[in-house]
């Protein structure tokens, strides 16, 4: 019964990243978000991540691979992951509420020329929606990585829209496809074209 369970979760998992692999249109959405990445981070920008629960803690995971390395041993990249302080998280929620504490943060860290990428697998989060606002009005290149159909932020930004409905394959495609840009940028921009 277990081994069922484990193969069918398994199995479940691969389809859904065969869904994002035959989906010519979301392969390129990927491309593009990478050279908008290395493109920002060329001209002095910044990768700047969002997201709640699992979300938030794959934000700061794929920040980290910025940071710190992914494949190789280099420079840090510029990047950053909203809501990682939580002294400015308590004070802006309990001063403008919690559907602002990151639209507050960005519009501190945030100049035009970054790349927003908030992470929402719902495409609803009232909090994401108003970073996004916010974004919009500072000139940032926004990318979202969200569920099927993209919820409400498919009206506010770019998304890439994983096919799915389910919060655990959308989350394990969200890593994926932050593991593939960030390893085309850190090559790009070390190595020079891939």
């Amino acid at each position: 019964m277990t081994m069922r369970i484990i193969r069918a979760q398994i199995e479940a998992s691969i389809a859904v990243k065969k869904a994002v692999l035959d989906n010519v249109k979301l392969v390129a959405q990927i491309e593009t978000l990478a050279m908008m990445c290395e493109t920002s981070l060329k001209s002095g920008g910044k990768i700047i991540f969002a997201g709640n629960g699992g979300s938030f803690a794959d934000a700061q995971h794929l920040s980290a691979e910025f940071i710190s390395r992914f494949m190789f041993d280099r420079a840090p990249l510029a990047s950053l992951v909203l809501g990682a302080n939580n002294s400015a998280i308590s004070a802006i929620g309990n001063d403008y509420g919690f559907e602002q504490v990151f639209a507050r943060e960005l519009g501190g860290v945030a100049k035009a020329g970054d790349v927003f990428i908030p992470i929402s697998t719902s495409g609803n989060s009232p909090n994401i929606l108003s970073a996004v606002e916010q974004a919009a009005q500072l000139g940032l290149a926004t990318t979202a990585l969200t569920g099927l159909g993209g919820g409400k932020l498919a009206k506010l930004c770019n998304c890439l829209c994983i096919p799915s409905g389910e919060t655990a394959r959308i989350q394990e495609c969200h890593i994926m496809i932050g593991h593939i840009v960030c390893g085309i940028v850190e090559k790009r921009y070390f190595e020079g074209a891939c």
